[in-house]
């Protein structure tokens, strides 16, 4: 991962989004490291389809990468005899495994060297899934965890692929970047390199940057957006409560593919930010203390690496790979409702509600069984919500957020909304009703929640009225199906 000490345009991209959590006390925990590590069991079934990939051999390509460094000034700078060994370390095992290979001479850098690009041959050409690290290091050091760690996970994901060699429903397209410590430098001339049309061939494009932190996190970029999705279901599948990468916001490559306006994600272990107790408490580790102790210095060796946290990286690309374009691996729809208790027959929970909006109250009847949201109705300025946190699952064709609405109101204008219902997801708003919808009886309103495929989110009705003259908003009988 780049630095803070950039070029004034940049560094600005970088502090805008940036904190820094810090502990009240360190924890206890044990540090997240070992030297066993087996696939773990709680995977769902969908990840096992994907292939195990080996942390011994991710691990020989970091001694690789290690080895390098020692016989060439003892770092992997771009541009220096290191940087240009790791590339054609990285290259030859490529060619060998059958990928077309090139490299892209990075003429606007500050140390000018080439970026490696290897694409497989399998799959459509204007559909095309992009994984990317950056293979060079600072000066200071070999550049073990920053960037041995991503460019090793990628390289062995990529060297499974091609030993494998499944049908493809996408093109896969692996990058190893030059001169990211310096600005980023060589994913920004990349990407200014491809026409309109070529940037629109690129459906996502995943970053590894630090993946194997010894006192490292869980994180992952744009955490809740759908490319992130994948990445996110392997990690949840093994309960590791993934977080998003405030601290890498704007400081790595995934930066100007989403200033192209490419969907960006990818993972993380943690640089020079400290780790809060609650991270402690959930995934080891010391609190207070930085994620990577050794960033950007001379001790940043194959010594600062947890093997337990680089391997769950390697295998979550391994899964995000298949599942986004490797035929047969389209994520498995576990389908069925995600709304508890939508008729509201069980009580309040897991519904969250204003005071009296789930009830059994007689003035408005309810759809099916005795109990409904009632909200507003009072013909006086007043808020009202009902809401509850809904996970929907990666994988499936269709998401239906269905429910039935009754609205009752004495507004008597056929042109001016007074009063209104928002239905959301998360912070997206998916409709709005209002006094101009009333109607005689329930009508089931559905809405499309697509969007939201492989995400946690918080459903919520809010119901508004203004000071005079009530509208009621009565909802029963609430499904989300996912098939």
């Amino acid at each position: 991962m780049r630095g803070r000490t950039l070029s004034a345009g940049i560094a600005l991209a970088v502090f805008a989004g940036m904190t820094v959590p810090l502990a009240a006390q360190p924890a206890t925990a044990s540090p997240p490291t070992a030297t066993t590590v087996t696939r773990p069991i709680a995977a769902s079934a969908a990840a096992l389809a994907a292939p195990d990939i080996s942390i011994t051999n991710v691990q020989a390509h970091l001694t690789q990468f290690n080895a390098i460094a020692t016989s060439n000034g003892g770092n992997r700078r771009a541009g220096s005899a290191g940087y240009t060994a790791s590339l054609n370390y990285v290259k030859t095992r490529l060619q060998s495994a059958g990928y077309t290979v090139s490299e892209q001479y990075c003429s606007s850098c500050r140390y000018p060297s080439n970026n490696l690009i290897a694409e497989w041959p399998g799959g459509p050409a204007d559909q095309v899934v992009m994984f990317g690290a950056h293979l060079d290091g600072v000066s200071a050091g070999p550049g073990i965890n920053d960037n041995a760690t991503g460019s090793s996970t990628l390289l062995e994901n990529a060297l499974v692929l091609a030993a494998q060699n499944p049908t493809m429903t996408k093109r896969v397209r692996f990058a190893w970047w030059t001169d990211e410590e310096q600005g980023l430098n060589g994913s920004r001339f990349y990407v200014n390199s491809l026409s309109a049309t070529q940037r629109g061939y690129i459906k996502g494009y995943y970053n590894f940057d630090m993946v194997g932190s010894t006192n490292g996190g869980y994180f992952i970029n744009r955490v809740t957006s759908t490319t992130a999705a994948p990445l996110k279901a392997y990690w949840d599948s093994l309960g590791l409560q993934p977080e998003e990468n405030v601290e890498g916001q704007g400081r790595s490559d995934d930066y100007y593919f989403q200033q192209a306006g490419i969907p960006t994600s990818g993972y993380a272990a943690g640089a020079s930010a400290r780790k809060t107790s609650a991270q402690a408490a959930k995934w080891g580790g010391t609190a207070n203390s930085a994620y990577d102790p050794c960033y950007h210095r001379s001790c940043d060796t194959t010594a600062n690496v947890s093997a337990t946290v680089l391997n769950r990286a390697a295998d979550g690309v391994a899964y995000a790979l298949w599942q986004l374009a490797v035929g047969g691996g389209t994520p498995t729809c576990t389908g069925g409702q995600v709304v508890g208790n939508g008729g509201f027959e069980s009580g309040t929970t897991p519904w969250t509600a204003s005071s009296g909006v789930i009830t059994n109250a007689s003035g408005q009847p309810a759809r099916t069984g005795s109990y409904k949201a009632w909200l507003n109705g009072f013909g006086t300025t007043r808020t009202e919500s009902l809401s509850q946190s809904v996970t929907l699952p990666a994988g499936c064709s269709t998401y239906t957020l269905s429910f039935w609405l009754h609205i009752d109101t004495a507004e008597t204008t056929s042109s001016t909304a007074y009063d209104r219902l928002t239905v959301q997801a998360g912070s997206t708003t998916l409709a709005t009703y209002s006094n101009l919808n009333a109607a005689t009886g329930y009508v089931q309103r559905s809405l499309n929640a697509a969007a939201f495929a492989g995400q946690t989110v918080t459903l919520r009705f809010t119901g508004t009225e203004d000071s005079s003259l009530q509208t009621t908003f009565v909802i029963d009988d609430v499904t989300l199906l996912a098939s």
